[in-house]
C-alpha cells in the first residue's frame, strides 16, 4: 500500500528566490525554483531547500501549476496522520468558540494548515472541495481524521460531498466532478444560521451551498433593519445580488416592511422564495429575477428611494489583469446604489475579491460617493465570518471586506 505521508525527493530554491514562503505564505512558484530531484512525481511530498541547503520544510509538488509547492510543515515537522489530527481539533475547538458546528467552515485551505482543501459543515453533513492534486492524493488519509475528530467532538458526520467542481482543478490537472464519498444522501440540507432558516443546495449550489462567510455581516444588517424598524413604521430595503435571499430575509425577519430582492439567477430566485416561505416572510419580500446593472439605474431613473441598499456582488475579478474593470464595476455599482439611499439611511456594501484589496476597494467607494454627490459615515466594517480565517503572511486568505455606511 502506498505510503501517502513519504517524502520522495528535494526541492531548491534559487538565490534570493522564495521570498513570499520567508515571509510567511506558503507558497512556492515556478519561477523561483532552481531544482528537483530526478524521479519526483507531481503530487507527491517533497522537502524544500533554501539555495544554501537549509531546510524550509515539507510540502507537496505539482509542475503543472504555477504554485509549484504548497508547504504543509516548516522545518523539521513531517506531515502524518497525526498532525492533522491536532489541526483538525484544533480547529474545531476555534469553531466551538466564536462560532459552532451546526453550519459552518470547519477547514479553510492554507489559512488552517491544509492547502488546497476547504471543509464546510451543514447540519451534521460534510461538503468538501479539493484543489490542489496534493491534496487529492492525501485526501483519503485525511478524511476518517476528520470524521473521527469530529465524532469525538460530538458530531456524527451524515454523509461526505465532493464538490471538486472549482475550474481552478484544470490548472493542476485534475477532472471536474460531484460525487458522494459514501453513501448518497439529500443534498436539499436544512440549517439555521441568525435564527433564520435556509435550505442550502450542497449539490448545486454556489461554493459548497451556502455563503457561509457573510455569517456576522448578515447579523450586522440584522442588528440595523431593527434598530430602524424601533424607529420608523415602514423601513424600506432593497437586496442586490440576493442570490438564496439570506440579507433579504435577515432584514425581514428583523422588522423590515418592505424588502425588494434581485438577482439574475433563476434558480438562486426559486431557492430564495423558498427559503422566505419557511420563513414566514412571503409577505414582505419581492423577488425579482434581473440584471443588477441594468436595474439599478432604471431605479435611480425612476427616483426610487430606500432605507437601506444592500449590494452584495460577486467578485468581479479573479485575476490581476481585470482588476482596473472589476473596480469600475464597484463603482458603477455603488454610485448607483448611493443615489438610491434615502438622506439618512444606509448603504451595505462589499466585495469578495482577495486582489481588490482594502485600499482599493476603499478609494474605489469613495469614487463612487463623489459620482453620486453624497457623503459616507462609515457605521460597520466586517471581513469573512471568522470560521473563514485570516493568516497573517497570507493576504489571499483575507479577501472579504464588507461596509456599512450612513448617508447624509
Amino acid at each position: 500500500m502506498e505510503d501517502v505521508f513519504a517524502i520522495t525527493g528535494t526541492v531548491t530554491i534559487k538565490e534570493r528566490e522564495g521570498r513570499f514562503l520567508k515571509s510567511g505564505g506558503d507558497w512556492l512558484y515556478d519561477n523561483e525554483i532552481a531544482s528537483v530531484s530526478p524521479g519526483v512525481a507531481d503530487g507527491a511530498l517533497v522537502q524544500v531547500k533554501d539555495f544554501d541547503g537549509y531546510l524550509m520544510g515539507t510540502g507537496y509538488i505539482n509542475r503543472r501549476s504555477k504554485i509549484t509547492v504548497r508547504m504543509l510543515t516548516r522545518g523539521e515537522e513531517r506531515p502524518d496522520s497525526g498532525l492533522f489530527a491536532s489541526r483538525v481539533r484544533s480547529c474545531i475547538r476555534g469553531r466551538r468558540v466564536y462560532s459552532d458546528l451546526s453550519c459552518c467552515r470547519l477547514l479553510f485551505g492554507e489559512a488552517d494548515g491544509f492547502p488546497g482543501l476547504v471543509a464546510d459543515l451543514y447540519s451534521g453533513y460534510l461538503v468538501c472541495q479539493i484543489t490542489a492534486l496534493g491534496m487529492e492524493r492525501l485526501f483519503p488519509a485525511i478524511l476518517p481524521v476528520i470524521r473521527q475528530e469530529l465524532a469525538a467532538a460530538g458530531v456524527a458526520v451524515k454523509g461526505v460531498l465532493l464538490r471538486n467542481d472549482e475550474k481552478v482543478r484544470e490548472k493542476e490537472g485534475l477532472a471536474l466532478e460531484k460525487k458522494f464519498s459514501g453513501e448518497a444522501f439529500d443534498t436539499r440540507v436544512p440549517i439555521v444560521e441568525n435564527g433564520v432558516k435556509y435550505i442550502v443546495d450542497v449539490m448545486d449550489g454556489q461554493k459548497t451551498g451556502f455563503f457561509l462567510d457573510q455569517k456576522e455581516n448578515r447579523r450586522a444588517v440584522q442588528r440595523l433593519v431593527a434598530g430602524l424598524a424601533g424607529i420608523k413604521e415602514d423601513v424600506r430595503v432593497l437586496d442586490c445580488f440576493t442570490h438564496t435571499g439570506s440579507f433579504a430575509l435577515n432584514a425581514a425577519r428583523a422588522g423590515a416592511t418592505q424588502v425588494l430582492a434581485v438577482d439574475a439567477s433563476d434558480l438562486a430566485i426559486a431557492q430564495a422564495q423558498e427559503n422566505a416561505r419557511i420563513n414566514g416572510v412571503s409577505d414582505r419580500v419581492t423577488f425579482l429575477t434581473e440584471d443588477v446593472f441594468d436595474f439599478l439605474p432604471q431605479q435611480v431613473q425612476a427616483g426610487k428611494q430606500y432605507d437601506l441598499v444592500i449590494l452584495d456582488p460577486p467578485a468581479f475579478t479573479k485575476a490581476r489583469s481585470s482588476i482596473k474593470a472589476a473596480a469600475r464595476g464597484y463603482r458603477q455599482i455603488n454610485s448607483d446604489g448611493m443615489q438610491l439611499v434615502a438622506p439618512g439611511g444606509y448603504l451595505a456594501t462589499c466585495t469578495c475579491s482577495h486582489f481588490m484589496d482594502p485600499e482599493l476597494f476603499r478609494k474605489t467607494i469613495e469614487q463612487a460617493a463623489h459620482i453620486a454627490h453624497r457623503r459616507l459615515s462609515q457605521v460597520y466594517f466586517g471581513t469573512q465570518a471568522p470560521d473563514h480565517t485570516y493568516r497573517w503572511g497570507m493576504s489571499e486568505s483575507l479577501y472579504l471586506k464588507f461596509y456599512i455606511f450612513c448617508l447624509d
